[in-house]
C-alpha cells in the first residue's frame, strides 16, 4: 500500500523561498512518475510539477516555471519541491503523489499534505 508523506511547509514572505520533502514507501519508487498538486482554499487541486522515473522529462505549472524546481532521488525514495521567489499566489496545501505526467493524472495516493503560507 503506497504511503506518503509530505513535509516542510510554512509561513514566508512574498520573495522568500521553502523546500518541501516527500516521503514515499510501500510502492516501487523508481516505476513512477512522481509530482506535486496544490490546493488553495475554494480551488481545485492543480499539477504544479512533475518528474518522470528518470530524470529525463520535467514539468511545470505555466505560474510556477522559473520559480520551482521538482526532484528525486529514486535510492531514498524521496522527491523534493524547491519553490523560489514566492507570492502569495502560491499559498495553497502542497500534496506529494504517483502521477502521469502527461494530462497531470493523480493516483491519488497523496498524503496529509504541507501547507504553504505566503504572506507578509
Amino acid at each position: 500500500q503506497a504511503h506518503i508523506v509530505e513535509s516542510g511547509g510554512g509561513l514566508v514572505q512574498p520573495g522568500g523561498s521553502l523546500r518541501l520533502s516527500c516521503a514515499a514507501s510501500g510502492f516501487i519508487f523508481d516505476y513512477y512518475e512522481m509530482a506535486w498538486f496544490r490546493q488553495a482554499p475554494g480551488k481545485e487541486r492543480e499539477g504544479v510539477a512533475c518528474i518522470d522515473k528518470s530524470e529525463a522529462n520535467i514539468y511545470y505549472a505555466d505560474s510556477v516555471k522559473g520559480r520551482f524546481t521538482i526532484s528525486r532521488d529514486n535510492a531514498e525514495k524521496m522527491v523534493y519541491l524547491q519553490m523560489n521567489k514566492l507570492q502569495p499566489e502560491d499559498t495553497a496545501v502542497y500534496y506529494c503523489d504517483r502521477a502521469i505526467c502527461r494530462g497531470w493524472i493523480p493516483y491519488h495516493s497523496w498524503g496529509q499534505g504541507t501547507q504553504v503560507t505566503v504572506s507578509s
